[in-house]
């Protein structure tokens, strides 16, 4: 008889009923491939949302970036409205000179003019052009209408207020005259 070193034997039968497990449709093995598939499919699933997850915070990191520039750019905003009447005063006290004031007074406000208007610019204060301008109702007002057989339909004969823009929003519209029966 043939020999077999000791524990071959047990191994070759271990294996041979292994194989036949796996082969055979309702044991254990088969239950195993399964429930690996769906773990399999569980953990895509998984790493699908956490991939949209992650996309979502990033848009709502670059939406709230965005949104804090625009409060920072904005933020004073109602600080420039409620200076432009002393804005408008500046103007008005360099318009209407009087002669009985010395010229160093005048020199001084201008100055301050200036200083006032360059702060403004600097935090993005624009006067909105009207010379020679046609009416734009999205940035004028206008109050009066006269008879301009000289000017072109719809320009702007005089601004009795200035207008300004914040950046690209518009803070106040310039308030104007418009010519009317003029040429086209």
């Amino acid at each position: 008889m043939m020999t077999t070193p000791p524990g071959e034997d047990g191994e070759n039968e271990a294996t041979a009923a292994n194989e036949g497990a796996a082969a055979a449709p309702g044991t254990p093995a088969e239950g195993m491939a399964e429930a690996y598939e769906k773990v399999l499919a569980e953990k895509q699933d998984l790493y699908d949302r956490l991939l949209r997850k992650q996309a979502e915070l990033e848009n709502f990191r670059k939406r709230t970036q965005k949104d804090k520039e625009e409060i920072r750019q904005f933020a004073a905003e109602n600080l420039i409205r409620s200076l432009l009447p002393t804005l408008d005063g500046f103007e008005r006290a360099l318009q209407h000179r009087d002669e009985s004031v010395p010229a160093a007074f005048y020199q001084g406000l201008e100055l301050i003019y200036r200083q006032f208007r360059e702060v403004l610019g600097r935090a993005g204060l624009e006067p909105i052009d009207t010379a020679g301008q046609l009416f734009d109702p999205h940035l004028h007002q206008a109050v009066e209408t006269v008879d301009s057989p000289g000017r072109r339909e719809h320009e702007i004969v005089e601004e009795m207020q200035r207008g300004y823009k914040l950046r690209t929003r518009l803070l106040r519209p310039a308030i104007v005259k418009v010519a009317v029966g003029g040429k086209d």
